[in-house]
């Protein structure tokens, strides 16, 4: 059954997805692009089309979420199967995102929204002052398909950056839920791969024993250095492309992204007073 891999956009998903795909679908653990195919993204064009549903109808894409989520349980024999997701897990015009019959967990990774920001606004080309008014907006945003910037996506609704982060506490209601800092994975992500598995564990029948040659090139592949390499010598298909059409770089700031340095202090004020109780709550303030 699906585990989800969710979070706001640009909080570190990509690169935990990287860790994960390189060491469970690879021989040696080592990591290439082709590998995070392995984890889909949801929504994804594909899977809805297989099914003849029509993608360019909102509603249409909304009330079949559960209906594909049953379809890739299927394919996966109900085995533990990773899906990436940016959506809210909050209802959408009465619409369930998913529910505990398709969704064995979900692993929610977060990032310090001072620094989800700047990588935000660099992600979709445009101003930093657009970017927190998005991370802010109550509105769901129309991700990615709504702009013709990501072709394989569907309408994504991701929601605010709070609401995004606390409808997901859903499932550690029924113990069914990973946190997991951005920072904590960038500074130690041994360790936090290690929680990963612990996770994991609870849904298996016996435990998994982690092959540790496998793992360390896991990690030395998706280390931050290794990913914008790779991208800068074989560019990034998830990428999108700025104004210009030029593919904007994916894997740009990482843990150099220090919004002490580059974040105005305007911006910096009004995220952390609109989302001081998450802040706090998280050990941001």
């Amino acid at each position: 059954m699906i585990i989800w891999l969710a979070s706001y956009p640009k909080s570190g998903n990509t690169y935990l997805r990287a860790l994960l795909a390189s060491y469970f679908f690879t021989e040696d653990g080592n990591f290439n692009f082709e590998t995070l195919d392995s984890i889909k993204l949801f929504p994804h064009l594909t899977l809805f089309e297989k099914l003849g549903i029509d993608t360019s109808n909102e509603n249409e894409v909304l009330k079949n979420y559960i209906k594909v989520q049953e379809k890739i349980n299927q394919m996966n024999n109900n085995s533990i199967c990773f899906i990436k997701t940016h959506s809210t897990l909050e209802a959408v015009n009465g619409n369930q995102f998913t529910d505990l019959k398709n969704s064995l967990g979900a692993i929610y990774i977060i990032r310090d929204p001072r620094n989800t920001v700047t990588s935000y606004a660099n992600h979709f080309d445009i101003s930093i002052e657009q970017a927190s008014e998005d991370m802010l907006s109550l509105k769901y945003l129309q991700g990615l398909r709504a702009n013709d910037k990501f072709e394989n996506s569907v309408l994504t609704h991701t929601g605010s950056w709070s609401s995004n982060y606390n409808s997901w506490k859903e499932f550690k209601k029924v113990d069914k839920y990973l946190l997991i800092k951005y920072e904590d994975l960038v500074l130690d992500p041994k360790s936090t791969f290690y929680s990963v598995i612990n996770f994991l564990n609870k849904f298996k029948k016996s435990k998994h024993i982690i092959n540790e040659k496998k793992l360390e090139n896991a990690l030395k592949t998706t280390s931050f250095n290794s990913l914008k390499n790779l991208e800068k010598e074989k560019g990034f298909v998830e990428a999108l492309k700025d104004k210009n059409n030029n593919p904007v770089t994916f894997f740009k700031y990482g843990p150099k992204n220090d919004w002490k340095k580059i974040l105005p202090e305007k911006i910096k004020k009004k995220l952390e007073t609109s989302l001081k109780k998450e802040m706090s709550e998280l050990g941001y303030l």
